[in-house]
């Protein structure tokens, strides 16, 4: 029998994951697999999960039980490894508004004592339509302008894997179109990503594969065709309406907004 080498093994690998905070448990068991070069989206609301999933992934925190490996490594037995192999962009741009936008990726790739900082700068700014702003102050940057220059930052050193937990949290929608196609820029290039999110539509439009996390626990994985299978088929009157991400969501957790803000059951 041939054993699988690191390479055969799935980007992201989560088993049984369990994390309380004193009397509060967060996570509830959680399962799932990211494969190479792939966009995952972990969807849910407001204290599903999301971040604790990210920062045990991160080597940030340690399960209560259950394991995880990133690249291959265990992120509790080999965390050192697991963070030579990722980089992590938060949901506010760590990025300092006194330097320039070059200055930044410079200071960063020094950091990392990666080879011709400043190549690796002036890439990363044509790589992320920055080049014109690079020059510039961060303190004079939108918004996305920001947020696009904290991924490019985070992307100093080539990590196979990259974790954006809420990366448009607070940003315009034409800013966060520009954050999305960055996004795909970091599949395209063979990044594996694992995306956070609260928007429907940001996994609806970024995903390969799909986890809604739930009070704690994956209530569903797949890709969005295979969600909107989950639903009974659609009506037809006059024309076909295909269930939404939103509806799938809904519909499994139990939950929805109303206009006035609060939650129906």
């Amino acid at each position: 029998m041939t054993v699988a080498t690191m390479t055969d093994a799935p980007a992201i690998r989560v088993r049984g994951l369990h994390k309380s905070y004193k009397d509060l448990e967060v996570l509830r068991g959680v399962d799932f697999e990211v494969e190479r070069g792939a966009i995952f989206a972990l969807l849910g609301s407001n204290g599903a999960g999301k971040t604790t999933t990210i920062r045990i992934l991160s080597t940030l925190a340690r399960a209560d039980s259950g394991t995880a490996s990133v690249g291959g490594f265990d992120t509790a037995g080999r965390p050192v490894d697991v963070r030579a192999a990722i980089s992590l962009t938060g949901q506010f741009a760590a990025v300092d508004e006194v330097l320039t936008g070059r200055e930044n990726l410079t200071l960063v790739a020094r950091l990392r004592h990666v080879a011709d900082p400043a190549g690796v700068a002036d890439a990363l700014l044509e790589r992320f339509s920055l080049t014109e702003a690079g020059g510039r102050k961060v303190a004079t940057y939108s918004g996305g302008m920001r947020r696009r220059l904290d991924i490019a930052m985070s992307l100093i050193g080539e990590p196979s894997v990259i974790f954006l937990d809420e990366p448009t949290t607070g940003l315009d929608p034409e800013a966060r179109l520009g954050v999305w196609q960055a996004v795909r820029e970091l599949a395209r290039g063979g990044t594996t990503v694992l995306l956070t999110t609260q928007y429907l539509e940001e996994a609806e439009q970024l995903a390969d594969r799909i986890a809604i996390l739930h009070e704690g626990r994956i209530i569903v994985n797949g890709t969005l065709a295979e969600l909107k299978q989950l639903l009974p088929a659609a009506s037809v009157e006059y024309v076909e309406k295909q269930p939404s991400l939103e509806d799938v969501f809904f519909a499994l957790t139990g939950r929805r907004e109303t206009q006035s803000g609060k939650e129906e059951s």
